[in-house]
């Protein structure tokens, strides 16, 4: 399927309705609120094939409406998580309620702007990107404007957990290229231009990057490319974007479990299993001791069972907090 990544069609980002205040009735519990124009258009979107994603069919879905695609996950990603961070604040991946009107949206027809803007002290707040495997990608640069990767913050593969317990990249995911294919796309920029990895989408070398790892290429047009350096993904939006609040607008939205966690020094994530059904088993070890985090998260609610050593455990429930 060939994407319409034309210049020169006029973007409208669901300006007619408030999305973001659509948002705050997502998920489970979250009542009801009036859904407008995005309801209209969520009620005619059609399932579609979309290059990337369709890899990912059994956990990712994506429909299209009249101008956007919708895309839909739960924000787990099959690999390991959180193993590799040296900077941990106790977040613990969850479900998250990323379908419905809470979907990510994808414009069908991204325009270039004439007013780019860089990740540059912009879009600290929430996701940038979405993957090929629906988990978000945010901005290189954490809430601090420091490079997350390079402040040790990440897993193994440029993830970790949000103060939603949101998992989320903060590098391109460049290991979705062998799951997806060398010619198609890792992911899409929230301003609706793909982000492929080591090759042109046909199959050359890649050619060289603007300050926004993107470039237009032959009669392909603009796109962007994940690299293993700095801006990792695109360092910000060649295409047309609202920005509100620090973030780009719309987006899914994601709500807490619990207060911010402390920052836990020393502590060294040894595993994390995914067990199924929202179950999960994380293990750290901190000053020689082992403990274990047995969780099962729901979107409503989560159950933390925490053993540390030999003690006995103890068992905290948490409502997902609703705003």
């Amino acid at each position: 399927m060939h994407l319409e990544h034309h210049d020169g069609h006029e973007i409208k980002h669901l300006s007619e309705l408030d999305r973001r205040s659509l948002l705050k009735g997502v998920g489970i519990g979250l009542g009801m609120v009036a859904l407008g124009d995005f309801v209209a258009q969520a009620a005619t979107t059609s399932s579609v094939k979309m290059p990337g994603f369709s890899a990912f069919a059994s956990t990712v879905k994506v429909t299209k409406g009249s101008k956007y695609y919708l895309i839909e996950s739960n924000g787990i990603p099959a690999h390991q998580m959180m193993v590799g961070i040296k900077s941990w604040q106790e977040q613990i991946p969850t479900p998250q309620p990323y379908s419905g009107s809470n979907a990510w949206s994808l414009p069908i027809k991204p325009v270039l702007t004439t007013t780019p803007i860089s990740n540059v002290g912009n879009f600290l707040r929430g996701a940038i990107a979405i993957a090929a495997n629906g988990i978000p990608i945010f901005n290189a640069l954490n809430n601090r404007g420091d490079d997350a990767f390079l402040a040790g913050e990440l897993d193994d593969f440029g993830g970790h957990c949000g103060q939603a317990d949101d998992y989320h990249y903060h590098t391109a995911p460049l290991h979705l290229q062998s799951t997806v294919g060398a010619r198609n796309p890792i992911g899409y920029a929230l301003d609706g231009f793909a982000i492929y990895g080591a090759l042109e989408p046909d199959g050359s070398a890649m050619a060289k990057l603007d300050s926004y790892n993107g470039h237009s290429y032959k009669k392909i047009g603009y796109h962007y490319h994940g690299t293993a350096t700095y801006p990792y993904i695109n360092g910000g939006f060649r295409g047309v974007v609202s920005q509100k609040d620090g973030g780009v607008d719309p987006q899914a939205a994601t709500h807490a479990f619990r207060p911010p966690q402390p920052p836990l020094r020393g502590a060294t994530i040894t595993s994390c299993q995914n067990l199924g059904n929202g179950h999960f088993v994380l293990t750290y070890s901190l000053n020689g001791e082992t403990t274990t985090v047995d969780y099962t998260a729901t979107l409503a609610t989560v159950t933390i069972q925490t053993t540390v050593g030999s003690a006995a455990p103890t068992q905290q429930v948490f409502q997902r907090v609703t705003r």
